[in-house]
């Protein structure tokens, strides 16, 4: 009988224990579920979260619920309330997803100022030039303006309608060059039955990152329009024409590869064919036209392939290649910019370093002053200069080392105020008030922390990406950052809810610079170095941070709406 009841207990525990095996196993496929259809759901439609769905789960950050998402630019981080380390972030902002559009647009400095001055242009913003006088009709308390120097560096402004001689100017500056690959101006090289494209390098690139790429090229062409007349085209070939194979491992053992830049990293254009060893269709001079016209350079077919010249002229809108009188191409990776990461947190791209910051800045000034009244009690005015050739040391004359910021500056300095408003009693020291009141943010990408290097970084300085902008901090000057910058910034992070991030690098690392302490010290004014963050620096495609977009439109935002208030509650002469 006792053995009989054992059986019966012992059957009963073991089909409990069935049962709540069978249970947790359909409640763990249920949850799996759920998981698999959040991820993909984000990753396609970008959701948003909505009540219920946060009700579930628990922000990361008690801080970042104490304010309502519409009033705060940090986005909510969360993660299920079980012990999974997944995290799930707020899907990303509208302003990464323009930033792709921007730097898809701008393979070269020249279509980045051509894509910058079209937000300009449909926010309102009116073109000037150096070329002509900057009377009182031309500028006025209120106006909004923006100008050009080549093509490819561009200054944007709007005055305060309290604006003053002498008062101050909110500026942010970045630059709209990436390293590079340019076309030689005689590229024509065959070798091996290939036909070759030769190109020089520009910048400190990784250059590795550039083999086995679809390569196109863009830039400008200058052709002939008639006789005596020239005309600037920009040209963007947008299928891959040209590429850089690797050498296959089993010819090269070597655990380095350090490209020869010279020999071994010139272009493949296509196959040596009797078609493609003809001349461009340039018309041929009939008997009895008399001797050829002179030309002091050689023929511009007999420095560049035909089909590649044809490509060029086609993309130029020209008939015929003589046409073409000289050109600027850079080569460019066609694979698009793009969202990445399990939930897009990521932004895969080419030019991050510095068209991000390009773009946060113009998208910062348009937003500034978006609202009818948003610079009716602005006595100060807001800029934003984005300067080619930084790559390269910025000393040009549309670089950041030449005279146009100064130049514009200066002219600015003096603008008539209002009607009514108190003028300065001389305007010949209006440049020199202006500068000591103004403030300048050199604004460049920084390094986030590397997981596979982070013995590379200082190990309390170690920026992440999409948990704010990077305060960039040297004490050799390599950065113009000082503390009372700091505390500036600071407060234009406070005020627009924008978290921060401090950057040093190690005293046995090497530390790059910027167009800060180079402005800095040209013009006297109070400067700060900062950036968002990103891996892959100078790589053809590099890596950052999605939410980090909207944080510095956010914090810039705040800068140019706020200095002119914030101005005089620190002084430090």
């Amino acid at each position: 009988m006792l053995c009989i009841k054992s059986c019966q207990r012992i059957a009963s525990r073991t089909a409990k224990q069935q049962h709540h095996t069978a249970t947790a196993a359909a409640a763990a496929t249920a949850l799996a579920f759920k998981k698999r259809a959040f991820t993909l759901s984000s990753s396609t439609a970008r959701p948003s979260l909505t009540p219920a769905s946060v009700s579930t789960l628990r922000p990361l950050s008690p801080a970042t619920t104490t304010t309502p998402t519409t009033a705060c630019r940090v986005p909510v981080h969360y993660f299920s309330s079980s012990t999974s380390s997944t995290s799930k972030m707020a899907p990303p902002p509208a302003s990464a997803h323009e930033f792709l559009d921007f730097v898809n647009a701008s393979p070269t400095p020249y279509h980045a100022v051509q894509t910058a001055t079209t937000l300009l242009k449909t926010a309102g913003f009116t073109p000037i030039s150096e070329r002509t006088p900057w009377t009182p009709s031309t500028i006025t308390p209120g106006g909004k303006y923006y100008l050009t120097r080549n093509a490819s560096s561009l200054i944007a402004f709007a005055v305060g309608s309290q604006w003053s001689p002498g008062n101050p100017i909110a500026m942010i500056g970045a630059h709209t060059d990436s390293p590079a690959l340019r076309v030689k101006p005689v590229s024509k090289r065959t070798g091996n039955g290939y036909l070759q494209v030769g190109v020089e390098t520009y910048g400190g690139g990784i250059w590795h990152s550039w083999f086995d790429r679809d390569l196109s090229v863009a830039g400008r062409v200058l052709v002939r329009v008639k006789e005596g007349e020239f005309e600037q085209r920009l040209v963007r070939v947008e299928k891959p024409i040209v590429r850089i194979p690797s050498l296959a491992i089993h010819l090269h053992r070597q655990s380095n590869f350090d490209p020869n830049k010279e020999e071994e990293m010139v272009p493949i254009a296509g196959l040596v064919e009797e078609i493609l060893n003809k001349k461009a269709d340039v018309e041929e001079k009939g008997e009895g036209e008399g001797e050829e016209e002179f030309e002091p350079l050689k023929a511009i077919d007999e420095r560049h392939h035909s089909e590649f010249l044809k490509l060029i002229a086609k993309e130029a809108g020209v008939d015929k290649v003589e046409d073409i009188q000289d050109f600027e191409l850079i080569l460019y990776d066609t694979q698009k910019a793009v969202l990445g990461g399990m939930n897009d947190e990521f932004i895969f791209s080419g030019r991050l370093d510095n068209l991000d910051m390009t773009f946060c800045g113009v998208k910062a000034l348009i937003e500034s002053v978006k609202e009818e009244k948003a610079l009716e009690k602005e006595t100060a005015i807001r800029l934003v200069a984005c300067f080619d050739h930084e790559e390269i040391g910025s000393l040009s004359a549309h670089g950041a080392d030449s005279n146009l910021l100064p130049a514009v500056l200066r002219r600015l300095s003096v603008i008539p105020g209002a009607k009514g408003q108190q003028q300065v009693e001389s305007n010949e020291t209006a440049f020199e008030q202006t500068l000591a009141k103004s403030f300048l943010i050199s604004a460049d990408m920084a390094h986030a922390v590397h997981p596979n290097y982070a013995g590379k970084y200082e190990r309390n300085h170690q920026p992440q990406m999409n948990k704010g902008t990077v305060i960039k901090i040297n004490a050799n000057q390599r950065y113009a950052t000082n503390s009372p910058g700091i505390v500036l910034v600071k407060e234009c992070g406070r005020r627009k809810k924008v978290p921060l991030q401090l950057f040093v690098v190690k005293n046995d690392s090497p530390c790059g610079s910027t167009i800060g302490p180079m402005l800095s010290a040209k013009l006297g004014v109070r400067t700060l170095d900062l950036g968002n963050p990103q891996l892959a620096m100078h790589s053809i495609r590099e890596m950052g941070g999605s939410w980090d977009v909207e944080y510095a439109v956010g914090l810039f935002e705040g800068f140019l709406s706020g200095y002119g208030g914030m101005e005089g509650g620190l002084v430090v002469d």
